[in-house]
């Protein structure tokens, strides 16, 4: 069991992990061993509840296909098992950052100080430009 919050948690086996080889810089070592972890995670099949399914599809992450695939590739370590747990602390935030509403924007208003503050910029501004004009005769 995944547990992202007291209430939310994924079970392993709606999380696939499969080792794949790194890429990038080390030596012989990256061509032997399958260090880096691929993570896929199946959000429209998942056990979610459907308000942070929704939350998660909605959002723009590139790591989400348009089948609501979510695939995270591990490999900042040279090691598997932390590269593992890489992959499945990262799920763990993204989906407990979708746990969490979003504040909704209140519009406002500038003040009257700030409204003073452009207008004078915009006079000033005007003035310095009326100056690069030629004289009229």
């Amino acid at each position: 069991m995944l547990r992202i919050s007291d209430q939310i948690s994924i079970p392993e086996d709606e999380v696939e992990l499969s080792a794949i080889r790194a890429q990038g810089a080390g030596g012989q070592n990256v061509n032997k061993v399958s260090s880096a972890i691929h993570l896929r995670f199946d959000i429209p099949a998942s056990s979610l509840p459907d308000v942070v399914k929704t939350r998660l599809l909605d959002s723009r992450d590139r790591r989400i296909s348009s089948d609501g695939v979510l695939v995270i590739k591990a490999q900042r370590f040279r090691s598997q098992e932390k590269n593992r747990a890489d992959a499945l602390a990262r799920l763990t935030d993204l989906v407990a950052g979708a746990t969490r509403a979003e504040k909704p924007r209140r519009p406002t208003r500038p003040g009257n100080a700030a409204r003073k503050r452009r207008m004078d910029e915009k006079t000033r501004r005007g003035q310095t430009k009326a100056m690069r004009r030629k004289p009229e005769l």
